[in-house]
């Protein structure tokens, strides 16, 4: 599996270059500026794309901006994002199109090898990689903003926050303690509430959901 990572500390790129490696990844570029993420993404076409938010030259939102260009030039191009603090708008922006594979981790709040290198994948492969916060933030936002999310039980948002960070029904059901049929039954009714078509793929659902969210149908 072949990634583009863009980083601009440099012991923190190479930390990732080293863990990414010693899972088997190849590394088509390691970067530390919007520009060379930019070059990167055109000539190498990776699988996935690990960017941080804020690169050089602006150290705003370098690094997505550049994300966000590549995949309309390729649309889908999984990315996932890493950044410090939880970036509403950043977010919001990277799920709007709800295509491709897309995660956004916090970079203190990643606790192990095992847990980024499940992200890395789960991403590459379509999925989704979202930080518990990150969701928490944009289910209260739009909660505030849109009715049907009203209409969710409290059992239900709970659900949906765990979709939303990629995890599939029976983890879901093994976090809540109850049965998977359960857990079937309280997605039929989120997407029963949210107005949008019940799918057997996990990964379309969840990105369906989350840009929902983030459209405020």
């Amino acid at each position: 599996m072949r990634v583009v990572l863009a980083e601009d500390l440099f012991l923190l790129r190479d930390g990732l270059v080293r863990l990414l490696e010693a899972y088997d990844f190849e590394i088509a570029a390691a970067v530390e500026s919007g520009p060379e993420l930019d070059r990167a993404l055109a000539e190498q076409r990776p699988d996935v794309a690990v960017v941080d938010v804020r690169l050089p030259p602006t150290h705003t939102d370098e690094g997505l901006q550049c994300a966000l260009r590549a995949r309309r030039d390729r649309p889908g191009l999984p990315v996932l994002v890493l950044s410090q603090h939880v970036e509403q708008l950043y977010a919001r922006e990277l799920l709007a199109d709800g295509t491709g594979g897309v995660g956004y981790l916090l970079k203190d709040r990643v606790f192990d090898a095992d847990q980024f290198v499940d992200a890395v994948r789960r991403v590459a492969a379509g999925g989704t990689a979202m930080d518990p916060q990150v969701i928490q933030q944009l289910l209260a936002r739009r909660t505030s903003e849109d009715r049907p999310l009203l209409r969710l039980t409290p059992r239900e948002r709970e659900v949906l926050e765990l979709m939303a960070q990629g995890r599939t029904n029976a983890a879901i059901a093994g976090k809540l303690v109850v049965t998977e049929r359960a857990i079937a039954k309280h997605t039929a009714n989120i997407f029963a509430k949210l107005g949008l078509e019940v799918s057997d793929d996990d990964n379309r659902r969840v990105l369906a959901v989350l840009a929902y969210l983030d459209q405020g149908r």
